[in-house]
Order: C-alpha cells, then sequence, then structure tokens
C-alpha cells in the first residue's frame, strides 16, 4: 500500500476526518434544515415567542435525532424494506415518550409550555428525513454525528429567532430584562407585533435572505 493510500485510508477511518466534520458543519450552513431545506417550520414558528421553550425543543430534537440515527443505524440491516418506515416511526415514538415524560417529572412548566409540539416531533421532517436519507445507509458513528449536526442547525434557528422575537417583542432574553429602563422613560416601546406567531415567519425569512446574500453556494443558477 502506497503511502497516500495510506494516509487516505487513515483519514478516512479518523472519528473526526474532514469529511466526519462536515456532517455536523454543514447543517449549520450549507444544508440547515430550516433555512435551506425548509424543514421543521411549524415549531419555529410556534415555540420561539420566549428562548427558554426553544432551547428546550431543540435539547428534544437533538435526543431523538441522534440516538434515533444510531439506533436504526445498527438496525438497518435486520428491518425489511417494506416496514422500514412504520419501523423508524416506533423508534421515534419511543424516543419522544420518553423526553416527554423527562419534561413531566422535572419541569413540568415547561413541558405544559411546549403542549403538543414535543410530540409533533415524531412527524418532524428534519427527524424522518435523516433516518430515511442517511442512517439507513451508513454506519452508527456516521449517523450519530449527522443527527447532531442536523439537531444544532435546528436549534440555532430556533434560538436565533426566539432571540429576536423576546428581545424585541418583550424587552427580555431568558426572562431577564435586557432594555433598560431608562429606554422605556424616554418612550420606547416594545413591538408586540414580535410575539405573534406570523413575525416567526418574517424573522426565519430575513435569516434566509441574510444565509442566501452571504453564502454564494445557496444562491440558485439561472
Amino acid at each position: 500500500m502506497s503511502t497516500e493510500t495510506a494516509v487516505a485510508q487513515k483519514e478516512k477511518e479518523a472519528l473526526f476526518s474532514a469529511k466526519r466534520r462536515k456532517l455536523i458543519t454543514d447543517p449549520l450552513n450549507d444544508t440547515n434544515p430550516v433555512t435551506v431545506q425548509v424543514l421543521g417550520i411549524c415549531s419555529a414558528l410556534a415555540i420561539t415567542v420566549q428562548v427558554k421553550p426553544s432551547l428546550f425543543m431543540f435539547g428534544g430534537v437533538l435526543f431523538v435525532l441522534a440516538l434515533g440515527n444510531v439506533i436504526v443505524s445498527l438496525l438497518r440491516n435486520l428491518i425489511p424494506s417494506r416496514v422500514r418506515i412504520i419501523a423508524q416511526l416506533v423508534i421515534v415514538a419511543a424516543l419522544v415518550i420518553v423526553v416527554d415524560l423527562v419534561l413531566k417529572a422535572y419541569a413540568y412548566d415547561m413541558s405544559k409550555q411546549l403542549s403538543v409540539f414535543v410530540g409533533l416531533i415524531i412527524t418532524n421532517c428534519i427527524v424522518m428525513g435523516r433516518l430515511e436519507a442517511f442512517a439507513l445507509g451508513n454506519k452508527w458513528w456516521p449517523s450519530l454525528l449527522d443527527g447532531i449536526g442536523n439537531a444544532m442547525g435546528y436549534g440555532l434557528i430556533l434560538v436565533i429567532v426566539a432571540a429576536a422575537r423576546e428581545l424585541f417583542g418583550s424587552g427580555t432574553l431568558l426572562g431577564f430584562k435586557i432594555i433598560p429602563a431608562a429606554f422605556y422613560e424616554m418612550g420606547y416601546v416594545n413591538n408586540g407585533f414580535m410575539i405573534l406567531p406570523p413575525m416567526a415567519l418574517v424573522v426565519v425569512g430575513i435569516i434566509i435572505w441574510v444565509q442566501r446574500s452571504r453564502n454564494k453556494k445557496l444562491v440558485e443558477s439561472n
């Protein structure tokens, strides 16, 4: 085996090779599931009034997607192709139940605030899409990285949208007052429109516009 071939083989087998690092970094920008693939929009619109619920939703999706990817990858050769979607739904549903029970046990108020959107992780296109498109065809370690990367890309947009809406809509971040009282004394008023669901879509649209203006890879060819 030549030196170049040996180096290439070692790079390929490395836990964090350049190719595998891209599984985490690409969803943060080039292949972001929300702003590029336009998936998971429903929760991005519904739970981003404040940053805290967005962080909890991110944690739930991270757990379900990362672990779901690993489980499907490990079982990919055992699951008959005819029932693979049903098998994936069962796996995801079981993981979502775990998330729901943990929230009810340790963060009941947040569980009530997130309401049905925790259960809707089961039908989240990001989760089912990565299981079908990646975990079924790859080993468990790349599948884990892919799950973490896509969950981080999803969570990044949620937190940005929630931060903008909470800051300008309520003047707080994570419940703490950010805008000084002096601003209010000078006549500053919180923008009530920011806490309405349509404004989440507007903020996501602004993020997409900024992202596409800065990332030439996302510019559609004529």
